[in-house]
Order: C-alpha cells, then sequence, then structure tokens
C-alpha cells in the first residue's frame, strides 16, 4: 500500500490539477480605513437605536406638539446637556437601546430635581417605594432618586429587569409607567379574551396609552431634527463631569468656591444633597465639570487642615419643642428650622437627626451610620393631648398646595413639605394626602367635649 500525497491527506476529494499555485502580485496602494469617533452626542445616539419603530396616531399627534414648540425643545435639550453623554455611554455599556437616553424627556424634562404630584422624584422619577427597592438612599440629608449616577443606575437595572421579563421594550417602557404587575395582569385579562398582548393592544390608563409615543416621536425627531424645523443642543461627544473623591464633611459652598463653579451649577450637578452640608461616610464623590474637578482637587491639596465644614448632626435624645432644641445646639429657631425643613406646628421626636452648627463640641465628621440612615424625625404638638391634629385629606378635582393651604389656615410651604411636593404642584382627584394642624389650647379644647 503506498502512502498518500501531502495533497491527496488534506483534500482527497478535489481531482489531480484542480488546485493551481498563487501568483506572486504587486501591491500598488495601501488604504487604512479608520473609523472616526461622532463628532456629537446625538450622532452617537442615533447609531444605537434599535428599538422597534412604533406608527401610530398619537406617535404623529405627539410629533406634531414637540415640533409646534421648537424653542421649548431646544431648552429641554440644553438642559440635558450636562447629563446625556454619561448616559449614553451607560446605556451603550450594557448593551441596552440608546433610545433609552431619551426617557428623562418624557419623564422630567430632563429636570434632576423634578418632583411629581405623586411624590415621584428625580429626572426618572422614582417613587419612593421603588427608590428604596433599588437601593437609591432617602433620608434626612441626601434623596438619591435625584442623584445622576445612582438614578441612572437604577432606572436602567429596573428597565432592563422589565424588558427581561416581557421580552418587548414597549412593554417594559409602559409597566415602567404603570407597573409590571398592571401590564401583566392586562396581558392575562387580553388572553382570557383571546385577544392580543402586545402594547397597542392591551386596556391602559391614557398617561401610558401616550407614554410610548410620546418616546417614538422624540426618536424620530432626534433622527431627523431638520425636517421637524428642531434645532437640538450642540452637545460634544465627550464627558461633561468628573467623580472627584472627598475624604472630609465638606459645604456645598465650599466645595463649589474651591472648584470655581457657583453653587447653583454645583447643585445641578449634584441635586441629591439637601442641606448645605455633604458628608463624606455616605457620600464619598462629588460630581463637577471636568475643567473645574481639575482646579478643585489642586485648592484642596492646600487645606489639608483647615475646617471645611460648618454644620454638623445631632440626635434628638427624647421628644422635644423646636425651640427647646434650638436654644440647647445654641442656634436661633428660624435658622434651625429653614435648615432641617421643619414645618410649624411639629415636635422634634426622640431619634431624630437634625442639622446644626459645629461648635468646639461638635468637630468631628458624622459618623457613616447617621449620614447613611439619619432621619427626620417629627411628631404633631397636638399628639397625646387627644385632639386630632393629623388630618387626613382626599383631593378633589382641581385641588393645589394653594387650594389646600387656604382650606386648612396653614401655609403653603408646609402643606408642600407634608406631602413632598412642590409649591406650585396640582394634586390628581382622589390623591391622599396629609395636613397637620397644631393643637388647640386646652379651654378651647374642652369647650368641644
Amino acid at each position: 500500500m503506498t502512502s498518500p500525497t501531502p495533497q491527496a491527506a488534506l483534500a482527497p476529494d478535489i481531482p489531480s490539477g484542480a488546485l493551481s499555485p498563487i501568483q506572486r502580485m504587486t501591491l500598488v496602494g495601501w488604504t487604512v480605513r479608520r473609523q472616526e469617533p461622532a463628532q456629537d452626542v446625538w450622532t452617537r445616539m442615533r447609531a444605537g437605536f434599535t428599538m422597534p419603530d412604533l406608527s401610530t396616531d398619537l406617535v404623529s399627534d405627539r410629533e406634531q406638539w414637540y415640533a409646534s414648540r421648537p424653542e421649548a425643545l431646544t431648552h429641554m435639550t440644553e438642559r440635558s446637556g450636562k447629563y446625556l453623554f454619561y448616559i449614553v455611554e451607560e446605556l451603550e455599556r450594557r448593551g441596552m437601546p440608546t433610545e433609552l437616553a431619551l426617557l428623562p424627556f418624557v419623564e422630567s424634562a430632563y429636570n434632576p430635581v423634578a418632583v411629581s404630584s405623586a411624590k415621584a422624584a428625580g429626572m426618572w422619577q422614582f417613587m419612593p417605594a421603588t427608590g428604596t427597592y433599588f437601593d437609591l438612599t432617602q433620608n434626612a440629608f441626601r434623596d438619591d432618586r435625584r442623584d445622576i449616577q445612582a438614578s441612572t443606575r437604577a432606572a436602567l437595572d429596573y428597565l432592563q429587569k422589565l424588558y427581561d421579563m416581557f421580552g418587548d421594550w414597549h412593554l417594559a417602557l409602559a409597566a415602567y409607567n404603570w407597573g409590571e404587575g398592571s401590564v401583566s395582569r392586562a396581558q392575562a385579562k387580553n388572553e382570557g379574551l383571546s385577544l392580543g398582548t402586545g402594547y397597542t393592544e392591551l386596556t391602559m390608563p391614557e398617561e401610558t396609552r401616550w407614554y410610548v409615543p410620546k418616546l417614538q416621536a422624540l426618536k424620530n425627531i432626534v433622527n431627523d431634527p431638520q425636517a421637524y424645523g428642531v434645532k437640538l443642543a450642540d452637545i460634544g461627544n465627550h464627558a461633561y463631569f468628573e467623580s472627584v473623591r472627598i475624604t472630609r464633611d465638606m459645604d456645598v459652598l465650599r466645595v463649589a468656591e474651591l472648584a470655581g463653579v457657583s453653587e447653583s451649577d454645583f447643585r445641578q450637578l449634584n441635586p441629591a444633597y439637601k442641606g448645605p452640608t455633604i458628608f463624606a461616610a455616605a457620600t464619598p464623590e462629588v460630581l463637577l465639570p471636568w475643567d473645574n474637578a481639575q482646579i478643585f482637587k489642586a485648592n484642596l491639596a492646600t487645606l489639608q487642615d483647615a475646617r471645611l465644614a460648618s454644620w454638623t448632626v445631632w440626635t434628638a435624645p427624647q421628644r422635644m419643642a423646636v425651640a427647646e432644641v434650638a436654644k440647647k445646639v445654641g442656634v436661633e429657631e428660624t435658622v434651625l428650622r429653614s435648615v432641617n425643613l421643619i414645618p410649624s406646628g411639629m415636635l422634634i421626636d426622640a431619634g431624630a437627626a437634625l442639622l446644626v452648627p459645629r461648635t468646639a463640641s461638635l468637630l468631628t465628621d458624622v459618623a457613616a451610620e447617621i449620614a447613611h440612615s439619619g432621619q427626620l424625625k417629627l411628631a404633631s404638638a397636638g399628639r397625646g393631648q387627644g385632639s386630632g391634629t393629623r388630618v387626613a385629606v382626599v383631593a378633589r378635582k382641581g385641588e393645589t398646595v394653594a387650594t389646600l393651604a387656604r382650606k386648612y389656615k396653614v401655609s403653603a410651604a408646609d402643606v408642600a413639605r407634608w406631602n413632598n411636593v412642590g409649591r406650585n404642584a396640582k394634586f390628581r382627584t382622589g390623591q391622599r394626602l396629609v395636613i397637620y394642624r397644631a393643637a388647640q389650647p386646652a379651654k378651647q379644647q374642652s369647650a368641644r367635649k
């Protein structure tokens, strides 16, 4: 038996003579094809649009609505300029559709301090319970539902969870607005009636019915702004801010001064902080515009031994009047109320964590446990005296903070504080609210009995 030739061993089915040697060639040119990065964030975003398009009359309606307000749309996109690159980059990192970067336009017009009448907060509009579920801290000193990075992380976690549950981005978005339980029940109802279970086939509340069409309309406009007569803000394809580490408690105003930015601009990037001081134990990083971050680092390095915070936290040992606490910690009562947002007619409850001025006996930085979990605990001044000072209210049609304040003879600021809404908030018909009324003098109470 003869051994096979190498050619036969490698390709035994190829007829003899079918192969020929490779011919020598002369290289006449060499071109390297380069992939240029997107010049702006809108171009980069468009490249990641992968969500199925929705084409309905509601989409057309919203396209016309946005296009008829070009100045408002330009202003809204300008506001997003501080945050949009970061969100697009996070979506790309996760392999998620970049259309989702348009969702804060629908939710809050990209306003990180937006608060709805239903108490949803931040540019992703997290409800308190949902925020807690996704590890967004909400305490006396900060609300991470407003934090740019933390809320974005939570929102994308939630959206991915919903997509994994429904296998459809339109249904995932409906669930983000309406709740996954509501969408699942609507699908089950349609299944029972032998109807379809897609987004356009479900019966849903008016707000949810318009929700995805709004996003689709914005996507269509971003895809071709000239076709709609719209000018998008000029947002470069680069990071706007840098995360900078801090190791000591610092006043917000001091951070802003060291970075060379206004307090207002600082809070636009760091909207989670409620009070005048940042506690390093719970917030080891702040966000600063890229160039200002370098200025801050250089200036902070020269102040290693300087006092950087003028406020600290004091925990109430028992239930106390605000005036009594103010006297004990050495501050005017009006200042204590203002910095801690304490409404009138309320007592400081035992265990309440309060911002108070730093003194010689209160110079150490705030401990991690208090910085992470401190809560402003208040009690009605009338509790324990038999008077019904906590009033449960159901909002009527057209009810606002102002109308409730007039009705119950309390301040609008207190109504807004008690219900965690803005001073100009409007309430939904049937929304449950709370009003606190100061205790009546004992003589008047006995007269009613």
